[in-house]
């Protein structure tokens, strides 16, 4: 492993645990030993990306690494394309709208609008920048429903069926069969239905969302189970859908998604 990507996984690693981790349970984590993990933390530490919460304490990021991808973000402007449509998209449902664009291999959400002004909500707080659990979130399977089953496989198994960290719902496909059927539901009906999958309690339906011709995002709403019925799910799929229309017109005029300059 070289000294970046020792680098790298402490960061990931650290990012996942704002309140910091001591110098041994890193070394457990990423395993690597600890005098080598001590000496990668004290080179972030002198480049301003972690911190020692306090003397002989855990060690933390600070603040750089976010406010390097908080302003990358609004540099690139994908708010700027996106974030009145969100807006409108949130009026119209009252309910959470979240856009996560591809890059890589990966899907990422990067920008969110809340249309619920009271009583019961989700709000997920901090999810952007987040790479999206693929099976288990309805724009996950939103995306891998626009490929072919071999390719969706292919991309489930680098990323793994479950989730890591917090467990997935009861309504997650547990196994590969389980999530084939929920591919062919989706092309079928049209978007992606996630129902007591990603979080207990959350229901979440997405579109892809098309730019010349191919995905670049994907677009979904979310609420509680209890509000985000299959009834009113069918009543909010033409609004997706305009949503999703939009967003990718507004984007073939944009050099800063993504998926728009992968590689053929």
């Amino acid at each position: 492993m070289s000294t970046l990507e020792k680098s790298l996984t402490i960061i990931e690693l650290l990012a996942a645990k704002p309140g910091g981790l001591s110098v041994s349970t890193i070394a457990q984590q990423v395993n690597q030993p600890a005098s080598g993990v001590h000496r990668t933390l004290n080179e972030l530490i002198r480049l301003g990306y972690v911190r020692q919460v306090q003397d002989q304490g855990d060690y933390a990021l600070t603040m750089k690494l976010a406010a390097l991808g908080v302003g990358f973000l609004g540099r690139t402007g994908v708010g700027d394309v996106a974030q009145p449509i969100l807006d409108r998209l949130a009026q119209t449902s009252g309910e959470l709208i979240r856009l996560s664009v591809i890059d890589g291999d990966d899907l990422i959400w990067v920008a969110v609008a809340q249309g619920a002004t009271g009583g019961l909500r989700y709000d997920p707080g901090q999810e952007q920048g987040v790479v999206v659990h693929l099976a288990s979130s309805a724009g996950g399977q939103a995306w891998l429903a626009s490929m072919s089953d071999e390719e969706a496989l292919e991309r489930v198994s680098r990323q793994g069926l479950a989730k890591t960290g917090k467990p997935s719902g009861p309504g997650a496909p547990r196994t590969i069969t389980e999530l084939l059927e929920i591919l062919a539901e989706t092309r079928k009906r049209g978007y992606a239905v996630s129902v007591n999958s990603y979080i207990v309690g959350m229901a979440a339906m997405a579109m892809p969302v098309l730019s010349n011709g191919q995905v670049i995002s994907c677009l979904s709403i979310a609420g509680p189970a209890v509000r985000m019925t299959p009834e009113r799910m069918e009543e909010l799929a033409p609004h997706l859908a305009r949503a999703a229309e939009e967003i990718g017109i507004a984007a073939s005029g944009s050099r800063y998604f993504p998926g728009l300059h992968k590689r053929a």
